[in-house]
């Protein structure tokens, strides 16, 4: 059986556009309305090329790893990589922070190459859970090793704008593998994060 051919960029901008527009007028907004008739476009865009770019696997970035020459086996911390996704459940903005650590092997990663990971995860409809995961397994098979830590706490707007309406709450999540599951060295970890 054939793989069915992906829908390209252009055509799904079309197709999201379209059903942007809808909903609009279902809301009964005035699209002939300077501010609003080039809505529809605008969000399908910003969707596809933009917010919701990391549902492509072909986006991913492109990785650069190094001989660890010099022999360094302490523990690497890249503390407070911003990031801006989007809860799968009411496509609202997640927003917060991630802190990343890890014990290099044979390689080490080049430090941008970490924020571009978790930028990548971050560009698609999330819950933080999964993506906590997905950042900690990925550089687990990128460094093909156990010893990764992932530490995300994050704003949802689904909880502060609507619903709840509570805005003075974070969520706190966590991937601890290999080492990180020693006390000491856990403790290590979240007491750098202070």
């Amino acid at each position: 059986m054939p793989t069915p051919r992906k829908m390209n960029n252009d055509a799904k901008i079309t197709k999201i556009a379209l059903h942007i527009k809808e909903i609009m007028k279902t809301l009964e907004l005035d699209l002939t309305n300077d501010s609003l008739k080039g809505t529809p476009l605008r969000v399908a865009k910003m969707y596809v090329n933009e917010i919701f770019n990391g549902l492509d696997p072909e986006n991913f970035p492109s990785i650069s790893l190094f001989k660890n020459s010099f022999g360094y086996n302490q523990m690497l911390i890249e503390k407070d990589i911003p990031i801006f996704s989007t809860c799968e459940h009411h496509l609202m903005p997640v927003i917060g922070k991630v802190s990343i650590a890890y014990f290099a092997e044979e390689k080490i990663i080049g430090l941008s190459k970490i924020h571009r990971i978790v930028k990548h995860f971050t560009k698609r409809p999330q819950v933080q859970e999964r993506l906590t995961m997905e950042i900690g397994q990925s550089l687990q098979n990128i460094l093909k090793t156990k010893n990764i830590a992932v530490y995300i706490e994050a704003e949802h707007l689904c909880i502060a704008a609507r619903g709840i309406e509570n805005s003075h709450s974070s969520t706190t999540t966590y991937f601890l593998e290999g080492k990180f599951k020693e006390l000491e060295v856990q403790n290590q970890f979240l007491n750098s994060l202070k």
